[in-house]
């Protein structure tokens, strides 16, 4: 089973403030807390430990919580064991999150899971006096509809059409039946097409909502790890959050640091983007069917697009009676979920840790341990036939990555007879303008500037004659080139990354109950490489 490593910097599929995090650039270093290194966790656990938020009292409301969560579910024991460990002051996380995307959603979702229990494993090697339990945090509380309500399946998107408000996790199942048979038909009749269709019928059409069919899948397919499930829209774990809920209702703290802090990022370089903004009130108010923001304005407190109002001792109140009503939105949640685990690291994509970033000095005003954050794995797999394609298509794994305009000039170049590259012409072109200077020195400054635009236009026209020469062989060579730029289009969708385009199920139908293990038998979440690998 082929695998080849490529250093994220050199894939041009991520940013330079990641290619930067992952370089350990030192203009870097005070936005984040440990970087994620084998020899750094030992440090990262200690000042864990000494955390008051990670108290006996804390852990048993935490593990209480799982066992309510995990009543109605099919868990393993290795998942049932994690779940009371939890309980010990020896035992960690090691934490991803997701959205509740329907049957999965990208391909990567695999990937931050399998990144995250084979962390789990390499920290029990490494220390075995600790126990360190693989976390999934579902974003239940989301109410972006719209970015999870389909999946790809071989170019096509399978969508789940239907009017949606408030938190997803709890939106009813009701009219996945039809989604079911469409994507049925699509599957085949093969054994694994069955274990999909499954997967998918048990999880939706036999589960209320959407939290509990999330969790049905993710159990499922990864309970054999000893994977815990974490809903926070939960009201005992919320009542952990109050004390931090009234800090961000009444001091704002989030937004005076971030800001301060997201200006800092910039200030170090302007090509790193903002990720998020920070508002004012980084709360949502959750009731039956709405999620919208808070709003303060000389002293009140409202309800967007609602007639809710409140005064502070309204709101403060309303917060100790009825926490759960509160939720955390994209900025505030890494802190709520920090609170509620007693997390070492926190494993996502490139965009999830551009914000990380901006968050140090925030969860330190407000005395909580920043996270080690670390980049997911990321994978590309072809199979043993795309593999002899490349070969003798004389594409190696690096030309993958390629854009799709430089790969096409690439191959051009390779498969014509012709020279295309004017590098040697526009050499000589240089030399021979090189003596023509020597000369105009010994006149005046008028010839010297009229050698130089003379050089310039002629450079110029060798540079446009290279493209009009690439472009006819384009033409000419459009057959043989297609072969290659097809296969491109099967391994990057879209020119882009197949871990973003495709779900799971694709590689499932081709590789049935060996997919899962043989990925977490190669990605090595500590290693900083992108991973495309032969199946």
């Amino acid at each position: 089973m082929p695998t080849e490593c490529i250093p994220y910097s050199e894939t041009g599929y991520f940013s330079p403030l990641m290619c930067d995090y992952l370089a350990e650039k030192s203009t870097l270093t005070p936005f984040y807390n440990r970087f994620p290194k084998l020899e750094n966790f030992e440090a990262q656990i200690q000042e864990k430990q000494q955390s008051s938020l990670t108290d006996v009292s804390q852990r048993t409301v935490l593990v209480k919580a799982l066992q309510e969560q995990y009543s109605n579910v099919n868990a393993s024991e290795a998942t049932l064991e994690n779940i009371q460990k939890l309980a010990s002051e020896n035992s960690f996380t090691i934490t991803t999150g997701h959205q509740l995307n329907l049957f999965t959603g990208p391909l990567y979702f695999l990937y931050k899971i399998i990144s995250t229990i084979n962390l789990a494993t390499t920290l029990k090697e490494k220390h075995p006096n600790y126990e360190f339990v693989p976390i999934y945090w579902m974003a239940s509380e989301d109410h972006d509809f719209d970015e999870i309500c389909y999946f790809n399946y071989k170019g096509k998107k399978v969508r789940w059409n239907r009017e949606a408000s408030g938190a997803v996790g709890e939106l009813s199942t009701e009219g996945l039946q039809d989604v079911f048979e469409v994507f049925s038909k699509e599957l085949g009749n093969s054994n694994n097409a069955k274990q999909l269709q499954s997967l998918f019928k048990e999880g939706y059409l036999k589960h209320d909502n959407l939290t509990a069919a999330t969790r049905y899948i993710a159990n499922e397919l990864f309970k054999i790890y000893g994977l815990v499930i974490v809903d926070g829209n939960d009201k005992a774990l919320k009542q952990l959050f109050i004390p931090f809920v009234e800090n961000e209702l009444f001091q704002q703290t989030a937004h005076k640091k971030v800001l301060e802090t997201a200006h800092k990022l910039t200030e170090v370089n302007d090509s790193y983007k903002i990720q998020v903004n920070p508002r004012e009130i980084n709360l949502f108010y959750i009731t039956e069917g709405i999620r919208e923001r808070i709003i303060e304005k000389n002293g009140v407190f409202t309800v967007n697009n609602t007639s809710v109002r409140w005064n502070s001792e309204q709101i403060q109140q309303e917060v100790h009676e009825f926490p759960a009503r509160f939720s955390p939105n994209a900025l505030l949640r890494p802190l709520y979920q920090e609170i509620i685990l007693p997390n070492l690291c926190y494993i996502g994509g490139g965009g999830e840790l551009a914000y990380w970033l901006e968050l140090k000095s925030y969860f330190e005003a407000v005395n909580v341990t920043f996270p080690m954050i670390l980049l997911r794995n990321s994978v590309v797999v072809k199979t043993e036939k795309q593999s002899e394609k490349m070969v003798k298509l004389n594409i190696t794994n690096r030309d993958l990555f390629l854009k799709r305009d430089a790969f096409v000039n690439k191959k051009v170049k390779e498969l014509s007879d012709i020279e295309i590259d004017f590098t040697s012409q526009k050499e000589h072109l240089q030399q021979q303008f090189k003596d023509l200077y020597k000369i105009a020195e010994q006149t005046d400054q008028s010839f010297i500037g009229a050698v130089a635009a003379q050089e310039k236009k002629q450079l110029k026209g060798l540079q446009h004659l290279e493209k009009r020469l690439l472009k006819a062989q384009k033409r000419g060579l459009k057959d043989k080139v297609s072969r290659s730029t097809d296969l491109q289009e099967i391994l990057f969708p879209g020119n882009s990354l197949q871990e973003r385009r495709q779900n799971f199920s694709e590689l499932y139908l081709e590789h049935g109950e060996n997919l899962i293990p043989t990925l977490v038998e190669h990605l090595q979440p500590l290693s900083g490489e992108f991973l495309v690998l032969e199946l």
